[in-house]
């Protein structure tokens, strides 16, 4: 029998740098993103349904996603200055740059819409209907550039799976957004975010499905170690979650929380779970070996 092979490299480093990004501001940066993109969308169309209680909360819990999601980001720049110095030019070609400036346009436009919430009749202003407005247009775009964002480095997990990372971001933000919906509105409120999170976790669960098929032997990272722990919690916890919803969501406060709950921590995992994936695939050379070599037997072909 052949033995399988062994792929080296020299003096035994990665072919691929590991990212130096910081655990856990970065993959919380991450999840607190997608949230933020994913509640204003929930809020604007709670709004237009009457659902005054979901689209308070889903407003609020936006602006503050953000913020903790922008002071990730910060500590793991090391300083503000680095994330202003980033407003310097816009890159279209960047999906960094791009971001910053998706999150400078979101960010006062969340803030705006959660503050006609929080002062007696100031959803009724024009400047609150324009934020809320606005946020809910940018609001795909946060939820999403982050999957681009890491799709367009070298790191293997991430860079094979480029066609599916921002589906899998927008789905598990639309779960997570969900999630908060079904913990903290009342009942006969909560339809919004039942459909949402269904919506959101059978499109999560296939988009991974299909983004682990087509990486092909990278695959491997995100079912071993750390990473694979948080990924199969993942999907455990969303399919627990969105049952819940489904079958008692409508008629149990109990345990439309715990569904909601069950999905933020869901997405939470995922998006940790990705990260260590992505790690775990620069350290090991046939990450970046193997699928090279095939993609270049397929082109010979």
């Amino acid at each position: 029998m052949v033995p399988d092979a062994e792929f080296t490299s020299y003096y035994g480093r990665p072919v691929i740098k590991e990212p130096v990004w910081e655990v856990p501001d970065v993959p919380a940066y991450l999840f607190l993103g997608g949230l933020a993109g994913a509640s204003s969308v929930l809020a604007a169309g709670a709004q237009l349904a009457g659902y005054r209680e979901l689209t308070r909360i889903s407003k609020v819990a936006a602006l503050g996603a953000i913020t903790l999601s922008g002071v990730a980001l910060v500590h793991d720049l090391g300083r503000p200055g680095r994330f202003l110095n980033m407003l310097r030019v816009f890159k279209p070609t960047s999906p960094m740059s791009v971001g910053v400036w998706i999150l400078t346009a979101y960010a006062p436009a969340a803030g705006t819409a959660a503050l006609g919430e929080l002062v007696p009749l100031g959803r009724l202003s024009p400047l609150a209907k324009l934020g809320t407005a606005g946020a809910a247009l940018l609001g795909p775009a946060v939820a999403s550039y982050t999957g681009v964002l890491i799709a367009n480095t070298a790191t293997p997990a991430w860079h094979e799976g480029h066609r599916e990372m921002p589906f899998v971001f927008v789905a598990s933000a639309a779960s997570a957004a969900a999630g908060l919906g079904l913990l903290a509105a009342p009942l006969a409120e909560n339809a919004p975010a039942r459909r949402l999170a269904a919506i959101g976790a059978l499109a999560e669960i296939g988009a991974v499905r299909l983004l682990e098929h087509r990486v092909g032997i990278v695959a491997e990272t995100y079912h071993r170690g750390r990473a694979g722990a948080l990924m199969r919690a993942a999907e455990a916890l969303t399919l627990a979650g969105v049952a819940g919803a489904v079958r008692s969501g409508d008629r149990n406060r109990v345990a439309a929380a715990l569904s909601g709950a069950a999905l933020l921590a869901a997405s939470a995992c995922a998006r940790f779970g990705i990260f260590e994936a992505g790690g775990a695939s620069t350290r090991d050379p046939k990450y970046t070996v193997v699928p090279q070599r095939e993609r270049r037997l397929a082109e010979g072909s």
